[in-house]
């Protein structure tokens, strides 16, 4: 078995394809429960976000597996697979699981430090977890990137530059406006985890929030929560006539706010309108911004925006942390491997020392209860003391290249339960050829024109 991350990103294709394959959460879970039916897929689980689509997989055949998965990957999203394998990236093992260090902590988003990606990975485990898709393997690992960003958070100044793609695309909508978004009337449009964050920003910065929402209930309670102003999906046309700032990111399949609905909205207005489109697919038409007063905002934007930059000290420091857990997790799991050998080795020593005592039961039937007693303790302790060291190198040794093999010699020594090295070459069984041994690939370096 092996962790394999087969993925799409604002690093590797343009917003336009990433509007494409954007996945909503049922889509998400739905694709997460087809790669089960994958001959080589055991565990997988989604991370969905407006800027990246990629899959976490325990697989039991390598190369089967990066095909199957890129192939409903790009299925699930309805593009062709030869339109999405130019952009994917592929990570195993040990960088797969550096990966979603990376991604959990927010090294590896559009806005680096951003805050998000944390509760939008904890969503995607909590879906693979109520559709049964994630087993032991998984679980454990994404529940330990989830500590991992926590902690990278907390101990370093790395989220200190914006602490999402939402404060940084509203730093900029403010200068857009004069540099304040205090009295701003600002449309904020939908009611989900983005939209929540978006208006919870403008009403701490003093906007006047007005939510609207598809459901209209949903909306209302958001609003209610913020002292803000709800109102009907229906009439979010008449409110764009008064917003300053409009921000949305609803998750719709198709374009919400169209060209022309906007420039009827501007007829005679002299101030500027600030459009913030954060959704993937885009709620907007981008020949919005080309509208006279008009500023749009979208993902694309922010990639090089001032604020979506923080200090090389934070991102040292946060990387530091994240090699350290990296060796750490795979220092353990690699220890995992080898438990049944350590198990085995101690069993065999167990056996022998059992024997031993027996024998000299037998030849020393005089022997008090005491004295063998205390013969038996003084033996158990010196076979212990031999076999520390065997057992802690081992456990140190399998996370090493080729580790596993000094759990296999001592398994050929002693002549240990074969059933303890049949689970340890299960483990390891997954041959992965490929011309980037650091564990790092695209989709056409491993397959090439593979079909």
């Amino acid at each position: 078995m092996t962790v394999l991350v087969v993925g799409i990103s604002h690093r590797t294709a343009p917003v336009s394809l990433l509007d494409r394959i954007a996945l909503v959460e049922d889509q998400a879970q739905a694709l997460a429960i087809d790669l089960l039916a994958s001959a080589h897929v055991a565990e997988a689980m989604v991370v969905a976000t407006c800027n990246r689509v990629e899959v976490y997989a325990e697989v039991t055949k390598f190369h089967g597996g990066v095909v199957d998965v890129t192939e409903r990957l790009a299925k699930a999203a309805g593009v062709a697979r030869d339109e999405v394998t130019p952009h994917v990236y592929v990570r195993y093992e040990e960088r797969a699981v550096q990966h979603l260090f990376d991604v959990t902590a927010g090294l590896d988003s559009m806005v680096v430090g951003e805050t998000q990606i944390l509760g939008q990975v904890r969503n995607s485990l909590r879906l693979a977890q109520e559709s049964a898709t994630i087993g032991r393997s998984l679980n454990d690992l994404v529940q330990t990137a989830l500590r991992v960003g926590k902690r990278v958070h907390h101990e370093t100044g790395i989220d200190h530059a914006g602490a999402s793609v939402v404060s940084v695309a509203l730093e900029m909508a403010a200068k857009e406006l004069g540099g304040a978004l205090v009295n701003r009337r600002a449309l904020v449009v939908g009611a989900g985890a983005m939209s929540s964050l978006a208006a919870t920003v403008l009403a701490r910065a003093g906007a006047v929030v007005v939510i609207a929402n598809r459901t209209f209930d949903n909306g209302q309670r958001l609003a209610e929560s913020l002292s803000a102003q709800s109102i009907r999906f229906e009439d979010l046309t008449d409110e764009l006539r008064n917003a300053d700032i409009v921000v949305t990111c609803t998750g719709a399949a198709g374009v919400i706010l169209d060209v022309d609905t906007v420039r009827e909205a501007i007829v005679g207005r002299e101030s500027a309108l600030v459009v913030v489109d954060l959704a993937l697919p885009h709620d907007t038409d981008p020949e919005i911004g080309e509208l006279p007063g008009v500023t749009r905002i979208d993902l694309g934007s922010l990639a090089n925006a001032p604020g979506a930059h923080v200090s090389e000290g934070d991102v040292t420091a946060a990387r530091t942390i994240v090699a350290e857990e990296v060796v750490a997790f795979v220092g353990a799991i690699a220890a995992q491997r080898v438990e049944p050998v350590v198990v085995s080795l101690r069993a065999r020593a167990d056996e022998v020392v059992d024997a031993e005592l027996e024998r000299l039961r037998l030849r020393l039937p005089q022997l008090d209860d005491e004295t063998a007693a205390e013969f038996a303790r003084s033996l158990r302790r010196a076979v212990s003391t031999l076999l520390h060291t065997p057992t802690v190198r081992m456990k140190e040794l399998a996370a090493e290249t080729d580790g596993t093999r000094f759990a296999q010699a001592l398994h050929l020594l002693f002549d240990l339960d074969p059933e303890a090295i049949s689970q340890l070459t299960a483990s390891t069984d997954v041959t992965v050829e490929s011309s980037s041994p650091s564990g790092v690939a695209t989709y056409d370096e491993l397959l090439g024109g593979a079909s």
